[in-house]
C-alpha cells in the first residue's frame, strides 16, 4: 500500500508542476527573453575580460575589483527594479519623474548610492587585496577607477531602469521577472569597458591626483546630501540598503581576490574568463528573479513569512530551475563557440558544457534557500524585501558562482 501511494504521488506531483509552470507562461516568456538578452551582455564582458589581460597584469588589484564593481551596479538597480516593480503591482507607480513620487524618490536613491558604493569599494578592494597578501596599485588609483567607471556606468544603467519600468507600467510587463536580467546585461556590457577607460586616468599620476581628489570630494557631497537634503522616503531606503550594502559587496570582492589568486591559471586559459561572467550574471539575474516576485508577493499579501514555502513561493522556483537549466546549458555552448571562434584557449567542449551544467546544479539550491529566506527573514523584522533580497542574492552568487566554476574546472582537472 505504501509503495502504491508512493507511485501515485509522484505522477500528481509532477502533473502539478506542470501546471504550475503553464499557468507562469508568461513570466517564462519574459524572463527567458530578458535572460537572453543578458547572457548575450555577459557575453560580451566576458570576451572583454578575455581580451584585458595585459591591463590586469599591469594594474595588479582591479580584478579583486572587477566583480565588486559589476556586482554593484546589480545590487542597486536590482533593488530599484525590485520596488518599482511592486509599487506598479501595487497600482502607485507614476511614470514621471514628480518630485517625491515613487520613480523620483529611486532615482535619487541610484544617484546617491552609486557614488558613495563606488568609493566604498575602492577601500575595500584595497583591503582585502592587502589581506590575501595581494600587490595592488594604490588607493587613489583604485578610487579614481571605480567611482569615475562606476559612476559612467550608472548613468547608463539609471536611463535603462526608468524606461524599462516605464515601458512595462505602459505595456503590462511583468517588471520583475524582467528587470534584473536587464539590468544585469546592461551592467555587465557597460561597466567593464568603463573601468577600463578610467584606467587611463590612473596611468597618468598628475591627472589622477586631481581626479581622484574630485571623486572624493564628490563622495562627501552625496553623504552630506543623503543626510541633510533628502527626503525622509529616500532616507529611509538609503538606511534600510546601508547594512547590506556594506556587507554584500564583501562576496563580490572575495570573489575578485579568488580570482585574483587564480590568475595565472586563468591567463593561461582564458576561455574560461570568458565564461565567468555570463555564468555569475546569469546566476544573479536567476536569483533576482526569484527575489523581487516573492517580495511583491509578501507585500501584496499572496504569500506569509513562514518558514515552510507556500504554494506561490513553490510555484516560483519551479520557474527559476526551469529557466536555470536552459540558461546555464546556452551559457557553456555558447562559450566553447564563442572561444574557439575568437581563438582562445580553452577547454575541451564537452568538459566546457558539461562543467558550466554542474556549476549551475551546484548555485540552483544555493539561489532557492538564500532567495526564499531572505525574503522572509526581512518581512518579519519589518524591512522592506525589496531593499535587501535581491543586493543579498546577486552578492552571494557572485561568490558561489565564481567558486562553482573554478570547483568544477579542477574537478575535472581544467585547472
Amino acid at each position: 500500500m505504501a509503495g502504491s501511494r508512493a507511485s501515485q504521488l509522484v505522477p500528481r506531483r509532477a502533473h502539478r508542476a506542470y501546471r504550475s509552470l503553464r499557468s507562469e507562461r508568461r513570466t517564462l516568456q519574459q524572463g527567458a527573453a530578458a535572460l537572453a538578452l543578458s547572457t548575450a551582455a555577459g557575453f560580451v564582458a566576458g570576451l572583454i575580460l578575455g581580451s584585458i589581460t595585459g591591463t590586469l597584469e599591469l594594474l595588479p588589484g582591479l580584478l579583486v575589483l572587477i566583480p565588486a564593481s559589476v556586482g554593484m551596479r546589480g545590487m542597486i538597480f536590482g533593488a530599484m527594479g525590485a520596488r518599482l516593480g511592486t509599487g506598479i503591482a501595487a497600482g502607485v507607480f507614476e511614470p514621471t519623474l514628480r518630485r517625491g513620487g515613487l520613480l523620483s524618490q529611486n532615482v535619487e536613491v541610484a544617484v546617491i548610492s552609486a557614488v558613495l558604493s563606488s568609493f566604498y569599494l575602492a577601500g575595500m578592494a584595497k583591503l582585502v587585496a592587502s589581506a590575501f597578501g595581494e600587490d595592488t596599485v594604490s588607493f587613489w588609483d583604485l578610487v579614481t577607477i571605480s567611482v569615475i567607471g562606476g559612476v559612467l556606468a550608472s548613468a547608463v544603467i539609471l536611463v535603462v531602469t526608468v524606461r524599462l519600468s516605464i515601458q512595462s507600467f505602459r505595456r503590462g510587463w511583468d517588471l520583475d521577472a524582467v528587470s534584473t536580467p536587464m539590468v544585469t546585461a546592461i551592467g555587465d556590457m557597460v561597466t567593464l569597458p568603463a573601468l577600463f577607460l578610467a584606467t587611463f586616468i590612473a596611468r597618468n599620476d598628475s591627472l589622477n591626483a586631481i581626479v581622484a581628489t574630485v571623486c572624493t570630494v564628490a563622495a562627501i557631497g552625496a553623504l552630506a546630501w543623503a543626510v541633510m537634503r533628502s527626503s525622509s522616503g529616500v532616507q529611509r531606503i538609503l538606511l534600510e540598503m546601508a547594512g547590506v550594502s556594506a556587507l554584500a559587496p564583501m562576496l563580490d570582492i572575495f570573489a575578485g581576490a579568488v580570482l585574483e589568486a587564480h590568475r595565472t591559471e586563468l591567463e593561461a586559459i582564458p576561455g574560461i574568463l570568458v565564461l565567468i561572467p555570463p555564468f555569475v550574471s546569469q546566476a544573479g539575474a536567476i536569483g533576482g528573479i526569484l527575489s523581487s516576485r516573492l517580495s511583491s508577493k509578501l507585500q501584496l499579501g499572496v504569500i506569509t513569512p513562514r518558514g515552510r514555502p507556500e504554494r506561490p513561493a513553490l510555484d516560483d522556483a519551479a520557474v527559476v530551475v526551469t529557466l536555470g537549466l536552459i540558461v546555464f546549458t546556452a551559457i557553456g555552448v555558447i562559450a566553447a563557440v564563442l572561444a574557439s571562434a575568437t581563438g582562445v584557449a580553452r577547454p575541451a567542449a564537452g568538459l566546457m558544457i558539461g562543467g558550466t551544467v554542474l556549476a549551475g546544479i551546484l548555485v540552483l539550491p544555493v539561489t532557492l534557500v538564500v532567495g526564499y529566506y531572505v525574503a522572509i527573514l526581512t518581512t518579519r523584522f519589518g524591512l522592506d524585501p525589496d531593499n535587501h533580497g535581491v543586493p543579498t542574492i546577486t552578492a552571494t552568487l557572485d561568490l558561489t558562482g565564481v567558486a562553482a566554476v573554478l570547483f568544477v574546472m579542477s574537478v575535472l582537472g581544467v585547472t
